[in-house]
């Protein structure tokens, strides 16, 4: 289980797991904003509920940039969850990573090379680029500067805490 991390004004941060979130609570870095219901955390002589959401109870040190992290799910949601070559809709589960310049030509698996394309496209495509597979891209892939917001969507149901989505909108 994860803890959605907030800035001091309820922007999110990142997302860590839970047992970080106990260490900033315990520490007084943190207040827990909402927490799972069902889960607790137990000690010999005390119980617990498991973060679902934490803020900073102060400001975070600004020298350090949060990175966001690169994973399919990122990637998903940089792309709003539809194929960047035809544009339908998919669901995580759906959705395959194409490289844009192919791996097997020297393209890297980094956020400038990596979009998210429905298996007939990708499969289209092949280990070819996408002008000589005459397909377009609908966006330039590039590594986004927050952590993105996931869509609203048939992916909520892969472990994303109902409680997260008010603060994960745009």
């Amino acid at each position: 289980m994860d803890t959605l991390l907030l800035s001091q004004s309820f922007e999110p941060v990142e997302q860590v797991p839970w047992q970080r979130a106990m260490t900033l609570w315990m520490s007084g870095r943190v207040e827990v904003i909402e927490a799972y219901g069902d889960r607790q955390v137990r000690s010999p002589s005390f119980a617990y509920d498991m973060p679902s959401i934490v803020r900073y109870v102060r400001g975070r040190r600004p020298y350090r940039q949060m990175r966001v992290k690169f994973s399919k799910q990122s990637v998903h949601a940089r792309d709003k969850g539809r194929c960047q070559y035809c544009s339908i809709d998919l669901r995580l589960s759906e959705a395959t990573f194409d490289h844009v310049q192919p791996r097997s030509r020297g393209g890297k698996t980094s956020w400038e090379n990596v979009v998210i394309a429905c298996r007939k496209c990708n499969q289209r495509k092949g280990n070819r680029t996408p002008q000589e597979a005459h397909m377009r891209l609908t966006a330039v892939p590039k590594r986004p500067a927050k952590l993105p917001r996931p869509v609203d969507g048939p992916h909520w149901q892969y472990g994303m805490p109902e409680g997260w989505r008010l603060y994960l909108r745009a």
